[in-house]
């Protein structure tokens, strides 16, 4: 917890980041066959964007299409599944705020390998850019800490979401990283094929060695 207090009480104190940079930042962190998963809308198209490599896009990455508020509740049965596994996953707030019972439940599960990395710009960009609730005062982390998960902070800014994220990878969890982002537009869209990104994901968890430090 000691890592935890020089971070940002609360959203408003928090640097407004860019959504691309965040999930190319973390995805520049990840060495060891990390599990994420992506949640929908642009926090998806951003990761896709993010993944894209001259050996192509991670195959341990899965983009949900149309599924609101499921990157939590999925990512905690990759977490629960394969325990050895460090799992991330990337949420929007809006989407969270549909499942905010799924921020119990992991801690009430508590599975160490997992970390939850929300992208709060305060709006349903998607469909319009409708104000959700952390617009209006909501704050994820707090929810998030009082909900049991004790090692949530907001990232102060870049470098704060880097050496938060390195702690969720090297420590033992479950993590929930707070972002406040900007409303850019992602650099791509990810290509909608349920079927291809499904058969990718469980050929990329068959794969490659996982584990690290205080993995289950």
């Amino acid at each position: 917890m000691t890592a935890l207090a020089n971070h940002p009480a609360n959203r408003d104190s928090a640097k407004t980041m860019n959504r691309y940079d965040i999930a190319k930042r973390m995805v520049g962190l990840l060495h060891r066959d990390e599990a994420v998963i992506g949640g929908i809308g642009y926090t998806n198209f951003d990761l896709w964007a993010a993944s894209d490599s001259p050996h192509g896009r991670r195959p341990q990455n899965f983009y949900m299409l149309g599924s609101m508020g499921l990157a939590v509740p999925i990512a905690l049965g990759v977490a629960i599944a394969q325990p050895h596994r460090k799992v991330f996953a990337l949420e929007g707030d809006g989407s969270v705020l549909m499942q905010l019972g799924s921020l119990s439940t992991v801690a009430a599960r508590a599975p160490k390998n997992l970390c939850i990395v929300i992208m709060d710009n305060g709006a349903y960009q998607i469909t319009g850019g409708q104000l959700t609730a952390t617009a209006h005062g909501a704050d994820i982390v707090g929810i998030a800490q009082a909900s049991g998960l004790a090692q949530s902070a907001w990232a102060a800014d870049e470098d704060a979401f880097v050496e938060l994220a390195g702690l969720a990878l090297t420590e033992d969890g479950p993590w929930l990283i707070g972002c406040r982002i900007d409303n850019e537009k992602p650099k791509d869209t990810t290509e909608r094929d349920p079927a291809r990104i499904r058969d990718g994901f469980m050929r990329g968890l068959g794969s490659g060695q996982a584990g690290g430090r205080g993995s289950a």
